[in-house]
């Protein structure tokens, strides 16, 4: 039986904020404290990880909350040692929480002679002892079928849809959702039914991997308001070419709603320097001062919704009702008082 009737939160380094913005929630809904598990996470001179956890653990519902964004393969080790370390410790349950899934995008082989590495990191999970996993907006649904245990895959498109009826609530008519690209298309969907705005698709063309040869627009663009929706922006190269052939086909103005703010190199010039009036990104990956500073780029939170599925993982109710706005409308109040 567990020591506790709470359930157990430990953080990883990959972006400890959103990990105490967690706790602080779960906080609110208890009606009580929750604290992450006191735990020291160092590297020795040669850069290997070590894990010490200064609490009992036997018998408890752990929670390792930790991305695997850059440096990915760091955040990847610490969260595979975190686990083993509980493991070995006698917790009942662990269940990893991981925001940002990385090596998402090598879903399937593309060539010969490629891996499928998001196949082989659930493969390392499941034997570092994860027996559940909850992440945010994987890059391909069937990445949930690499593994053999339960993965609870949540949605940011009921969050963003919150903050479009309320950033544009007087100008919901005049919205049109933007896949950047044909595999993007039931993301953009899902986003367009919850705020009733019709589709349109960027077709892109490369003519080598990371150069864009032509991109053309499949749908009237001409004086409406763009919403491009996607999973991740990494350089933002597609996404600000794709923002500026909108603009040049006649939209009014456009705006980016992405999951996961990857924002590498020089991503978060090209935004301020774009076309793009703003881009609206998740805090499952730890935003960097430049990005925070940046004019033109909103994070929403995604502690609230988090911290719910994490409850409702632990009482055993179900994870899906979170997909719905009118869960969520309560969960994220001050959007809800705004909408």
């Amino acid at each position: 039986m567990p020591n506790s009737v709470e359930p157990k939160l430990i953080a990883g380094n990959a972006n400890l904020p959103l990990a105490e913005a967690i706790a602080r929630r779960m906080g609110v809904h208890r009606g009580m404290n929750v604290d992450l598990v006191d735990a020291r996470i160092e590297r020795f001179n040669d850069g290997e990880i070590f894990v010490e956890v200064f609490e009992n653990v036997r018998g408890e519902d752990m929670f390792i909350i930790q991305s695997t964004s850059n440096p990915a393969n760091d955040n990847l080790m610490e969260l595979a040692i975190m686990c083993d370390t509980l493991r070995r410790s006698s917790a009942s349950r662990i269940t990893a929480v991981i925001p940002y899934f990385g090596y998402a995008r090598q879903d399937r082989r593309t060539k010969a002679r490629t891996p499928i590495t998001a196949k082989l990191v659930a493969n390392l999970l499941v034997s570092a002892g994860v027996e559940r996993v909850l992440t945010m907006d994987l890059h391909a649904a069937q990445i949930q079928g690499f593994f053999d245990i339960p993965v609870d895959n949540l949605y940011a498109s009921p969050i963003f849809a919150l903050d479009i009826q309320n950033v544009f609530k007087d100008n919901l008519d005049n919205l049109l959702v933007i896949s950047p690209d044909v595999g993007g298309v039931a993301r953009a969907r899902e986003l367009a039914k919850r705020i009733d705005a019709p589709l349109a698709i960027v077709d892109k063309r490369r003519e080598r991997a990371g150069e864009i040869a032509e991109m053309t627009i499949i749908g009237d663009v001409d004086d409406k308001i763009c919403l491009i929706v996607d999973d991740m922006c990494d350089t933002a190269g597609t996404l600000c070419k794709a923002a500026e052939v909108l603009k040049q086909s006649g939209a009014k103005e456009v705006h980016a709603y992405i999951s996961h703010g990857i924002l590498s190199g020089p991503a978060v010039s090209r935004v301020t320097n774009s076309v793009m009036k703003s881009l609206v990104i998740s805090d499952t990956i730890a935003p960097k001062e430049e990005t925070l500073s940046a004019q033109n780029i909103r994070v929403i939170p995604t502690a609230p919704i988090f911290a719910q599925a994490i409850l409702n993982i632990w009482s055993g109710t179900s994870v899906s009702s979170l997909f719905e706005a009118e869960t969520l409308l309560p969960i994220y109040e001050t959007l809800a008082l705004q909408v």
